[in-house]
């Protein structure tokens, strides 16, 4: 070996190794790891003095292994699903899995959620309050006070860091929904998104809601393709990734245990699901939600889910008399909870296969599999008809459609030309024995989910119920302790906020135990209550179904509960104990300034405009965007706004005779509009809901190699989602005209997409192009620019 080449490879060994004589500053073999300083530094050694390394001792091998006997860990997290929803807690949708998880483990019957989706998921992987990690809403209505903001702190580090840090093999499958929008786009920055937040695997959708059959879907940081498949599901191809991934890890590292966070679309809307599991449940919800209501609290109650003295919560007074429903309507109503239930059972038979690939390598047994039966109350979004595409109630606008209108698509309830959600009475009724769905913070009915927790090897009882008092902030404190993990101090050099949650190991083989979780506070939309040992102190503010709060935050009206006593809050104690009740809301005061909640925003559909809200938008004030072929995948809320205002689109293309496909497009086939070329003729569409569009097209076509194609749409104003003009232009001249009569006045969709020279998920102007291929443009789009007026000031 030349000395040249010797010298270097001496400096690297000399690195690695000390010799017999030489101490180490601390000794490999008696070195105790730190767990509680993230990432976990490795021991130092004396400088080597040794010259020849066969002649030195290399010191032990330094890894880091989680403690002995730490289990793997699953966590399910079932969306916009009720207590009374499931076979496990009483209710009349078949659940196989969750029944048998039950069985061989525990249900709690007293586990609580924040009532909306992005806060109980920050709650659940942070071990902290919602407002705590800034997550108080859903990301896309964040706004710019500290607690609201949706920017997750950096000092409370998910929990999958920390197991990470600690030798897992972390990943993430389905939806995440804990990433400013602002933040996803190909600028990133990507700190937020979920392989940056302790997870070495994502495979799933970044917002809040998919298209089961037509998903934007991302693996870590990429967007890709849906699998060609004719049969193709969301919840079978996230499934399918997570047992995929467990089985090659477990293949290459069988000793490394793994964290797997489940999290699939279902049941939010859109209820899709295959035809089959949907068939299953023909005719079962024919006697409608009254009746459903019965039902499950006598099942519930026989079971020993809810104690014998509870009473059934009255339904909300705009909930219709079953009875008193027309012939159709009774069937429109009862195919949206036949759907409903078709996806909440696939979904389970889906949850079913990944624990079944877990026992068929031998691990299940020490698996603590958390199994979460909804992120809140079902969902009471869809109003109290119903709708075929639940982005219409999404934009506040609730007299777009009828029993005839939506009962006219009764066969494709489900499928991929659907979009749909049930009744808030479906809502109610799954939620029972509770008056409240989802978005109620201030009742059970938003907040309480059945939980099965599963762990042979770590738990002893087996098919009993828990009734402690806990919360989805307990969950990271349990996994901890499951896995003798310390909480850290300090991950990638800042300090950590204690967890907010407790550990729930300490019910598991005592069910007589003292409740560890009480005291905690709730709040979404100014919904809000206190709990602190026993007792509920609570504000109904504001109505999912409705637009307007019920009172103003300064006139609003306090209930109190005593919770130990009157499970499903239906005696009011509020006249009786005006002291008892006075304590609760000082307690409630002190809870949401720690937690930073105040402000109270109850404002609904204006916090989709980031100007509105106050929250950080990609677009800042810019009035145009010009983008090029192969620019793709941009998300509603990374591009430009041009909703309720006049806009212009210039695109420069070049051409071969005859073009075809898109060239700048926004959403999909639920709602959307795009610019285009059939058969060499430019053309414009707006899809509105998928329930009308407007097309605006030329005639004739263009005979040129290159061209300048315009569209003008003049805004009429008046209000939001009000029509105007198009106009079409190429190279200058007048091509066509038409009037758009209405327009989308908050959102398109929650994950359909802008792109230039495709439309990569379903079609906007899905009577021209079946699919994203057929959307392809023939020619080349060298740029396009949309461009909106700019805003007065």
């Amino acid at each position: 070996m030349k000395m040249k080449t010797l010298i270097p490879f001496l400096a690297v060994a000399a690195l690695l190794v000390c010799n017999n004589q030489s101490a180490m500053a601390q000794d490999g073999a008696q070195y105790k790891m730190d767990r509680t300083v993230l990432p976990i530094q490795p021991p130092t050694y004396a400088p080597i003095e040794v010259l020849d390394a066969r002649d030195a001792t290399k010191p032990p091998v330094f890894q880091i292994k989680p403690p002995e006997g730490a289990p793997n860990v699953v966590i399910v997290m079932i969306d916009d699903i009720g207590f009374g929803a499931t076979s496990t807690f009483g209710g009349a949708i078949e659940t196989p899995t969750f029944d048998r998880l039950a069985k061989n483990g525990l249900r709690f019957n007293h586990f609580h959620t924040t009532a909306l989706c992005s806060p109980t998921r920050a709650s659940l992987l942070s071990g902290r309050n919602h407002h705590e990690v800034n997550v108080g809403c859903v990301m896309e209505i964040a706004t710019g006070f500290p607690g609201n903001q949706g920017e997750r702190s950096n000092d409370a580090k998910y929990f999958a860091e920390t197991l990470r840090h600690n030798g897992y093999s972390t990943s993430a499958f389905g939806k995440w929904h804990e990433t400013p929008t602002w933040e996803v786009s190909v600028s990133g920055p990507y700190f937020r998104w979920p392989t940056h937040s302790g997870f070495d695997k994502f495979y799933g959708f970044i917002g809040g809601e998919t298209n089961q059959w037509d998903p934007v879907i991302f693996d870590g940081v990429t967007k890709v393709a849906k699998k060609d498949d004719p049969d193709y599901h969301f919840t079978t191809d996230m499934t399918n990734e997570a047992i995929n991934w467990m089985k090659f890890q477990q293949a290459m590292t069988p000793e490394k245990p793994f964290f797997i966070y489940y999290a699939p679309g279902a049941t939010h809307a859109p209820h899709h699901a295959p035809k089959e599991w949907i068939e299953k449940y023909d005719g079962k919800f024919d006697s409608g939600w009254l009746k459903y209501r019965e039902e499950t609290f006598a099942r519930q109650k026989a079971m020993g889910i809810i104690p014998e003295n509870t009473k059934l919560a009255p339904m909300p007074t705009d909930i219709k008399d079953w009875e008193k429903l027309s012939d159709k309507e009774r069937e429109l109503f009862a195919l949206q909870m036949e759907a409903f239930a078709g996806f909440a059972e696939h979904t389970d038979n889906e949850v079913g296969r990944l624990a079944d690939a877990i026992d068929d390598i031998g691990a299940l047994d020490n698996t603590l599999f958390i199994y979460i039966m909804g992120d809140n109350g079902s969902s009471g979004e869809g109003g109290l008809e119903g709708t075929y595409n639940e982005l219409v109630h999404l934009n506040g606008i609730f007299d777009a459609e009828t029993t005839e209108s939506m009962l006219a698509r009764a066969d494709d309830w489900g499928g991929p030309n659907s979009f749909p959600h049930f009744s808030a009475a479906w809502a109610v009724a799954t939620d029972a024995p509770f008056t409240w769905t989802k978005q109620m913070a201030a009742d059970y009915g938003g907040t309480r989910n059945g939980m099965v927790m599963h762990w042979p090897k770590g738990i002893k009882a087996k098919g009993e119920i828990r009734s402690q008092w806990h919360h989805v902030n307990d969950v990271a404190a349990t996994v901890l302790e499951a896995a003798k993990l310390p909480q850290p101090t300090m991950v990638n050099g800042v300090k950590q906020k204690p967890l907010s949650g407790v550990s729930m190991l300490y019910a598991t083989d005592d069910a007589n135990a003292k409740d560890r979780h009480t005291t905690q506070y709730f709040e979404i939309f100014a919904n809000r209550a206190i709990y602190h040992e026993g007792w509920l102190a609570r504000v109904v503010h504001r109505v999912p179904w409705e637009n307007d709060p019920i009172h103003t935050l300064q006139n609003d009206v306090w209930e109190l509960f005593n919770a130990e006593e009157d499970f499903s809050l239906t005696n009011n104690l509020a006249d009786m104990h005006p002291d008892k009740l006075k304590e609760m809301q000082e307690l409630f005061k002190k809870e949401a300034i720690a937690n930073s909640v105040y402000p109270l925003d109850d404002r609904s559909y204006e916090r989709f405009n980031a100007a509105i809200a106050g929250r950080p938008d990609l677009m800042g004030d810019r009035t145009s965007l010009t983008l090029g072929q192969g620019m793709t995948g941009i998300l509603e809320n990374t591009f430009l706004n041009e909703k309720n205002t006049s806009k212009t689109i210039v695109a420069n293309v070049d051409l071969k005779g005859s073009d075809r496909g898109v060239i700048l497009c926004q959403g999909g086939k639920f709602g959307g509009w795009a610019l285009y070329m059939d058969q060499g003729k430019p053309a414009y569409t707006y899809n509105w809901f998928g329930l009308k569009s407007y097309t605006v097209a030329s005639t004739k076509a263009i005979d040129k190699d290159k061209a300048e194609i315009k569209l003008v749409f003049d805004y009429e104003g008046g209000g939001t989602g009000k029509g105007g003009q198009a106009t079409l232009f190429v190279d200058g001249e007048k091509v066509a005209e038409g009037r758009v009569d209405k327009t989308q006045p908050a959102l398109y969709s929650a994950d359909e997409t802008a792109d230039v020279g495709i439309d990569e998920s379903t079609p906007v102007a899905d009577k021209v192009f079946k699919d994203v291929e057929d959307s392809e443009f023939t020619g080349r789009v060298n740029d396009v620019t949309i461009s909106i007026p700019a805003k007065k000031k």
